[in-house]
């Protein structure tokens, strides 16, 4: 079976849609390889694509003091991924065409780590995560901030959609709901640290 160093080589190589062309570096992910906790984002920024790992700037800070202050957690005890893993050119909005070609690589990442815990961020990744175990998706905005259970790999999965650390950059009010929802993460993992945080 495949590992996710493996899977991550063979990102490396792809060219099965042409954002491969206009990449400066491909974004695998970056983490813990053992950990239960799963982030997906979209795609990467300008940032991403200069240093080739995931949340790395504005976007990327946010979402990075959250994990550290509001879950208590070390970035580098987590995984992040994101459903693109190259920068779309002028970070537009990855296309229908570009999400089914390189979404291969995100269900093979997840059928690797089999994360207890995963958490959306963003309209894009909670739609193909929900499309992907079967739950209807409305919106972000209506679907975040809540715990979606299902059975999956033979235990519980629970998964969590918040808001695209982005979005939250200019608004207050979204940063306030972004926060919330960490908090609603880290109640999760306090009631399952016998069963997450021993992989961390």
């Amino acid at each position: 079976m495949d590992s996710i160093n493996d899977i991550n080589k063979e990102i490396l190589k792809c060219n099965r849609c042409s954002l491969c062309n206009y990449k400066t570096n491909y974004v695998p992910g970056d983490g813990n390889i053992n950990s239960k906790i799963l982030f997906i984002g979209e795609a990467p920024g300008r940032d991403e694509d200069i240093q080739g790992k995931p949340f790395v700037g504005k976007a990327g800070k946010i979402l990075t003091e959250n994990i550290n202050h509001i879950l208590n957690i070390d970035r580098k005890d987590v995984y992040i991924t994101n459903l693109i893993k190259c920068r779309p050119p002028n970070n537009r909005k990855p296309t229908d065409e570009e999400i089914k070609a390189c979404s291969i690589w995100l269900e093979k990442q997840i059928n690797i780590l089999k994360p207890d815990i995963i958490i959306t961020l963003g309209s894009y990744s909670t739609s193909w995560i929900f499309n992907y175990f079967n739950i209807k998706f409305n919106s972000i905005m209506k679907d975040r901030g809540k715990v979606y259970k299902i059975n999956y790999w033979n235990k519980e999965i629970k998964i969590i959609p918040t808001l695209h650390p982005a979005s939250t950059i200019y608004n207050k009010e979204w940063r306030a709901i972004f926060d919330k929802d960490f908090y609603l993460i880290k109640d999760l993992i306090n009631k399952n640290n016998t069963g997450i945080l021993r992989y961390i």
